[in-house]
């Protein structure tokens, strides 16, 4: 039995899962729309193909990001200087147009006596990136499900993407690039600890 999709947000509904077969079929009409043939040989098994990649573009939607960030450690020997994973890459879809933005994230944060393991940011990215999304929205996701975990003194997430929706389609700007950002606590309200989470952002070189 198909699992249902956990809701995207606290005002979304969970809808029942369409079967497999159903799902190919609308990739079927899809494609009589565009103009094809869906019988002909070569896209006899692009019905299956797409859903295939649509279970890991969207895996997302059955993945808890309070769970990956669940397991905190207090002892840390009174650590509380920045934590920064930067360059970290991501793809995600535009729920406009279920097209491509692919970009990278940096996610900062000042502890305030908790903290997770780094690769649990990385899955936090992707638990978000693996859904239909809009950026701003992703952003915010990120830094509010941070915030619900750690509690920290302060937050930062910046993500730079390039949306496809405005490369291969619409007004087709190669190369124009998406800059969100979301700051929280303190990198929000003293501009010395927002100066220094952008320089090592931005720095080539930590050393």
């Amino acid at each position: 039995m198909s699992a249902t999709p956990k809701p995207a947000n606290q005002n979304s509904k969970p809808l029942p899962r369409p079967s497999k077969e159903e799902a190919k079929e609308a990739v079927r009409t899809l494609i009589r729309w565009a103009g094809d043939n869906p019988e002909r040989e070569g896209l006899l098994d692009t019905p299956k193909r797409v859903i295939e990649a649509y279970e890991e573009f969207f895996q997302g939607y059955h993945e808890d990001p309070a769970e990956i960030l669940s397991r905190t450690f207090e002892e840390v020997a009174d650590y509380d200087e920045v934590v920064l994973l930067k360059n970290m890459t991501f793809e995600s879809h535009c729920e406009h147009h279920m097209v491509p933005f692919i970009g990278r994230a940096h996610i900062a944060y000042l502890p305030n006596r908790k903290v997770v393991g780094i690769s649990k940011f990385a899955r936090l990215l992707d638990i978000f990136a693996k859904r239909l999304q809009t950026q701003e929205t992703m952003t915010a996701q990120i830094a509010d499900a941070i915030e619900a975990a750690l509690a920290p003194r302060a937050i930062a997430v910046i993500i730079d993407a390039e949306h496809q929706c405005m490369t291969t389609r619409g007004v087709h700007k190669p190369g124009t690039k998406t800059v969100t950002t979301q700051m929280r606590g303190q990198f929000k309200t003293d501009p010395a600890a927002r100066a220094e989470v952008m320089r090592l952002i931005t720095s080539s070189d930590i050393g």
